[in-house]
C-alpha cells in the first residue's frame, strides 16, 4: 500500500512538471498545437479526432444540457449522459409525493416508458469560425450570425476571447424533444449532499441518463408521439478497463466561467467583498429552506433544486476564498504587475496601462456590488420575480392569467423576504435605496410588518390562474417597481465578472497584449466562457494536507463506512447494503488493497470550471471512463489561479454508473445498447 501510494505521487509528480501539462482550456479548432504534449502523456488519437468540419469528430459527441451543463452520447440512438445534478431539476418537474423520482429514482424498461421533460434542450456544436477579420472589415454581426443560421434549430452567437482580441463564432443546433431514461435515487445521484460537495474522497453516483428525439429527418422537432431517437454523428465508445494513478484523461465539454488574467483589484473584490456577502446571506436562505424541507416531504422535493442551486455557490465561494488566501494571490498579482509595470515603463502605449486599469476599478466596482447585492437580496425573493414577470405580461399583453408555479411556498419566502430586505437596508449603499422602500418600512413600523403587508395584501401568490386585469395596484406589483431605478443601473452591470464590464474590460485588450508580448513564456489559453473547451491531465491524487495523501480512486467501502439511515443525504438504497453484504458485484468487481469491491468516483488534473459539470472523461484511446461533475473545495479559486499541485476534478467511474444501472436499476438492456457485454 505504502509503496503504491509513493509511485504515485511520483507518476504524478513527473507528469505534472512537464510545462503547462495539466492548466487550460483549450479551442478544440487549435487543439493541434497541443497534440503533441497531449501525445507525450499518453493520448493516442489525432487532432482531427478531436475536432474536425470535414467529418465526424469527437465534437459531435458532446452536447450543452440544459442552461449550464455538459453531456454525451454513448449510443447510436441518442442516448445521453449527464450529471444527476444537471438533470435534477427535470426529474424534479417530473416527480411528486406519489411518484418521487428523487428519492427513489427512475428506470425506464423500454423507450415507451421514457418521460418527456417540458422545456429541456440539448445543443450540438455545429461549427467554430474565427470572424475577427470579417468583424474588422466591417461585416455586421448580425448579418454573420443570420448567414450561419439557416436550418432546423439551428442558432449562432460571436463570443470574444482574450477580452476582445479575437471573436469565434458559434453555430449551434438545439433539440427540444428529451426524455429522461434513467436517474438513480439521490441517495446514490446526490449521495452526501451539500455535506461532501465539493469534497474528497467523495462517493457521489452523480449521473443520470436521457435520450434525444428528432423527427424521421433526424432534425429538431417539438415533442411528439412520432418522433424517433436521434442519430449523432459520432458517440463514446465505453471502456470498462478501468483507470490508474498515472493514466492520460481528457475533458471536453462547455466550462462556464474562468478569470485568469485579472489584476490584483478584481482578485481583492472577489475575496474581500464579493465572496463574504454572498457567502452570509446564502447561507441564512439556506437555514430557512433547510428547516422547512426537514418538516415537510412535498417542501423537500418542491424546494430541492432550488436548494441545490443556491447551496453549490455557497460552499464553492468558501472554498475559493480560503484557497486565494493560501495562495497569496492577490500579493502575486501585485509582484506580477510590478514586473510588468518595469517592462513597460519606457512603452508609451503600455506604460500607464496598470494606472488605467486601476482607476477603471476604482469607479466601476460600486456599481457591480450593487448589482450583485441586489440579486442576492431582493433578486433572491420568489415573489419580487413573479411580480415582475406578471409586470411584464401585462405591459406586452401577453396573456390575461399569471398561474404560480406548483412547487413555490409562500411561508418560507416570507420569511426569505424578511431576512433580504433586512439586509438589503444594512448593506446596501445609502444612495441606491428606493425612497419608497423607507416610506413602506417606516409606514408599517417594521420591516417584518411591512412584509406581511406586501404578502397578505397580493393576488399573485395565490394558487390557481389570477386574472392580469386585476393587478392594477397590487402591492407586490407596486413593490417590485419601487426598484426599477436599481434594475437598470443592474442592466448596466449584467456581466460574468467585475472585469468583464465594458468601462474595465476595454482595457483589458490592450493588457492581454501587452502581456502576451512581455510573458513569451506564458501558455495564453482563453477565458471559459460557456463554449467548449477541450481540457487534459492525468489520473492524479494530492497531498491535502501535511503528511495526508489524498489517493485518486474511491470504491462502495466508502459509501458502506458513511451509510446512515438517520440521514437522508447517507441512507443508501437497501438493495446497494444487500449486494455489499453478499458481495454480489458481478463483472463490476475490483480488487483494491486485498480486498474485492467496486470502484466509485476518481481524481484528475483537468482544468475544469462550472459548466464542465456532466462533460465526459475519456482516457488515451478516446474512450469513455468517467463523468465529470466537481472540484475538490481546495481547488475552487482554479477560476482565476489554477495550482497543479493540489487542483484536481472528481469523476463518477463508468464502472459505478454500469453497476448502478445493472445491479440497481436493473436496466441491462441499456448496457447492451452502449456495447457492454
Amino acid at each position: 500500500m505504502i509503496k503504491r501510494v509513493i509511485l504515485g505521487i511520483i507518476a504524478c509528480l513527473t507528469i505534472s512538471s512537464s510545462t503547462f501539462a495539466d492548466e487550460g482550456m483549450w479551442l478544440p479548432t487549435l487543439i493541434k498545437e497541443r497534440i503533441k504534449e497531449m501525445r507525450k502523456m499518453g493520448f493516442k488519437l489525432k487532432a482531427e479526432d478531436i475536432y474536425s468540419s470535414e467529418k465526424a469528430s469527437l465534437k459531435d459527441a458532446v452536447v450543452q444540457f440544459g442552461g449550464g451543463c455538459t453531456g454525451e452520447f454513448v449510443s447510436e440512438q441518442g442516448l445521453l449522459l449527464t450529471n444527476h445534478h444537471c438533470g435534477y431539476g427535470s426529474i424534479q418537474k417530473l416527480s411528486s409525493v406519489e411518484h418521487d423520482y428523487l428519492t427513489y429514482g427512475y428506470w425506464a424498461q423500454s423507450m415507451a416508458e421514457e418521460l418527456p421533460v417540458p422545456g429541456l434542450t440539448v445543443s450540438l456544436l455545429v461549427s467554430m469560425e474565427d470572424v475577427t477579420e470579417r468583424l474588422a472589415a466591417g461585416e455586421k454581426r448580425e448579418d454573420i450570425i443570420a448567414s450561419a443560421t439557416k436550418g432546423e434549430g439551428y442558432r449562432a452567437s460571436i463570443e470574444s476571447i482574450y477580452y476582445g482580441n479575437q471573436h469565434i463564432l458559434y453555430v449551434y443546433q438545439t433539440f427540444r424533444d428529451v426524455r429522461l431514461v434513467g436517474a438513480p435515487p439521490s441517495s446514490i445521484g446526490k449521495f452526501g449532499g451539500d455535506t461532501d460537495n465539493w469534497i474528497w474522497p467523495r462517493h457521489t453516483g452523480d449521473f443520470s441518463i436521457f435520450r434525444v428525439y428528432a423527427d424521421s429527418n433526424n432534425q429538431p422537432a417539438d415533442y411528439s408521439k412520432e418522433n424517433v431517437p436521434y442519430r449523432p454523428k459520432r458517440h463514446f465508445k465505453i471502456s470498462t478497463d478501468g483507470i490508474k494513478e498515472g493514466d492520460f484523461t481528457m475533458i471536453y465539454g462547455f466550462p462556464g466561467n474562468t478569470q485568469e488574467y485579472v489584476i490584483s483589484d478584481a482578485v481583492e473584490y472577489v475575496a474581500n467583498v464579493s465572496n463574504p456577502m454572498k457567502i452570509a446571506l446564502r447561507t441564512q436562505r439556506l437555514e430557512t429552506i433547510s428547516a422547512a424541507q426537514a418538516k415537510d416531504p412535498a417542501v423537500r422535493i418542491a424546494y430541492a433544486a432550488k436548494h441545490a442551486g443556491i447551496a453549490n455557490g455557497w460552499k464553492k465561494w468558501q472554498g475559493e476564498s480560503l484557497g486565494l488566501e493560501r495562495l497569496g494571490t492577490v500579493e502575486k498579482k501585485k509582484q506580477y504587475e510590478a514586473a510588468f509595470a518595469e517592462w513597460a515603463a519606457d512603452k508609451p502605449q503600455y506604460a500607464s496601462l496598470l494606472d488605467s486599469m486601476r482607476a477603471a476599478y476604482a469607479t466601476t466596482t460600486e456599481g457591480y456590488f450593487v448589482r450583485e447585492l441586489f440579486n442576492e437580496t431582493i433578486g433572491a425573493i420568489e415573489a419580487y420575480s413573479y411580480a415582475r414577470a406578471a409586470q411584464s405580461a401585462i405591459d406586452r399583453n401577453a396573456g390575461d392569467y399569471f398561474t404560480l408555479p406548483k412547487d413555490y411556498n409562500i411561508d418560507i419566502d416570507r420569511t426569505i423576504a424578511r431576512q433580504m430586505i433586512a439586509e438589503f437596508m444594512k448593506r446596501m449603499p445609502t444612495k441606491y435605496i428606493p425612497e419608497a422602500l423607507r416610506s413602506g418600512i417606516k409606514g408599517s413600523g417594521s420591516i417584518d410588518a411591512y412584509v406581511d403587508s406586501l404578502f397578505n395584501g397580493t393576488k399573485i401568490l395565490r394558487q390557481g390562474p389570477t386574472a392580469l386585469e386585476s393587478l392594477a395596484g397590487d402591492p407586490m406589483l407596486e413593490f417590485a417597481k419601487i426598484f426599477a431605478p436599481i434594475v437598470s443601473h443592474n442592466s448596466r452591470y449584467l456581466y460574468r465578472n467585475l472585469s468583464n464590464v465594458p468601462s474595465i474590460e476595454k482595457w483589458y485588450r490592450t493588457y492581454m497584449q501587452a502581456l502576451r508580448e512581455w510573458d513569451g513564456n506564458r501558455a495564453f489559453y482563453p477565458d471559459a466562457n460557456f463554449t467548449l473547451r477541450v481540457a487534459y491531465g492525468t489520473i492524479c491524487g494530492y497531498e491535502n494536507a501535511d503528511g495526508e495523501y489524498h489517493t485518486p480512486l474511491t470504491t462502495l467501502d466508502g459509501i458502506i463506512a458513511k451509510d446512515n439511515p438517520q440521514i437522508y443525504d447517507y441512507d443508501i438504497p437497501q438493495e446497494l447494503r444487500d449486494i455489499y453484504k453478499n458481495k454480489e458485484y458481478g463483472r463490476w468487481a475490483i480488487e483494491k488493497d486485498g480486498r474485492t469491491t467496486v470502484p466509485v468516483c476518481f481524481l484528475a488534473s483537468n482544468h475544469t470550471s462550472g459548466g464542465n459539470s456532466g462533460s465526459p472523461v475519456i482516457n488515451g484511446r478516446g474512450e469513455l471512463v468517467g463523468i465529470n461533475f466537481d472540484r475538490t473545495w481546495r481547488s475552487t479559486m482554479s477560476d482565476i489561479e489554477f495550482d497543479p499541485t493540489i487542483c484536481r476534478n472528481i469523476s463518477v467511474d463508468i464502472r459505478y454508473v454500469l453497476f448502478v444501472v445493472d445491479c440497481i436499476g436493473g436496466a441491462e438492456y441499456l448496457l447492451k445498447e452502449v456495447g457492454v457485454k
